[in-house]
């Protein structure tokens, strides 16, 4: 399964961030909630004034780049990301702020000592881990008792019109239609065992698509973490296809799921 393959990960879907970069521009683009996703996480983290924070799958750090003006003095965060692309990326974007360490590190072997983070967080990743409890182990072995783990995630219906309409167009991306092993249905008994007081709290949102090319540029990112070949006369075929429903319907609607479980580790 590509969606937990490591080295394809590692060396292809995020050896950098432009997959990663497509599939935001489309939420920037046409998201219909007013209140960016970013900006709703950091309202969900009850951080305090003097915090260590340990994020994993930070990315191009993203999440820190749209809400500095929020990061406190005392915070002290430690990003991190198993993809050295990412990790250069991520200290491109944050060169020169003093409150973050970013480092490679794989979220299944935590190089950190027992206790010693207040706050962990993994957003958008553990679906990557192929070995998620043990990830779930070490990330509430470093945190603090009383600490707590932040953790985004999709629920099974995200984005099921992009989906549906890439499988019509190609029915190899039924064989290689990525499975997600970590959602918002299922994601919090896997975190139960680790944490105490699991919550999950939805954003809600939605997409009203109405221009082709950054659709396109998402399903091309997409279509990398499944086994379909779409050369530039299938691309061409689609950006047709996508136009019509466009030119007949103004806007292509699209349902998001996504939500953050916030667990906290037991005192």
């Amino acid at each position: 399964m590509k969606i937990q393959d490591r080295q394809y990960l590692l060396t292809q879907q995020y050896k950098d961030p432009s997959n990663l970069n497509a599939r935001i521009r489309l939420h920037e683009l046409f998201s219909t909630n007013p209140q960016g996703i970013h900006a709703w996480m950091f309202d969900q983290f009850a951080l305090p004034e003097n915090c260590t924070m340990l994020e994993l799958g930070c990315g191009p750090a993203t999440l820190w780049q749209e809400n500095l003006t929020r990061v406190s003095a005392g915070w002290r965060a430690t990003l991190t990301d198993f993809s050295p692309g990412m990790v250069a990326a991520a200290q491109q974007a944050l060169a020169g702020q003093p409150n973050f360490t970013i480092e490679q590190v794989d979220a299944q072997n935590l190089p950190y000592p027992d206790a010693t983070f207040d706050v962990v967080m993994a957003h958008y990743m553990l679906y990557h881990v192929p070995d998620r409890p043990r990830a779930l182990a070490e990330i509430a072995r470093v945190l603090k008792p009383g600490g707590k783990f932040y953790a985004m995630t999709i629920g099974a219906q995200h984005l099921k019109e992009i989906f549906e309409i890439m499988r019509d167009f190609d029915s190899e991306w039924r064989e290689g239609h990525v499975h997600t092993p970590f959602t918002l249905e299922n994601g919090g008994p896997q975190i139960a065992p680790f944490f105490s007081n699991v919550e999950l709290r939805l954003y809600e949102d939605s997409l009203a698509i109405t221009e082709t090319e950054p659709l396109i540029q998402y399903m091309r990112s997409m279509s990398r973490l499944s086994d379909v070949d779409w050369t530039d006369e299938k691309i061409t075929a689609l950006r047709a296809q996508l136009e019509t429903r466009l030119t007949q319907h103004g806007v292509l609607h699209v349902r998001k799921d996504n939500g953050m479980f916030i667990a906290e580790k037991a005192q």
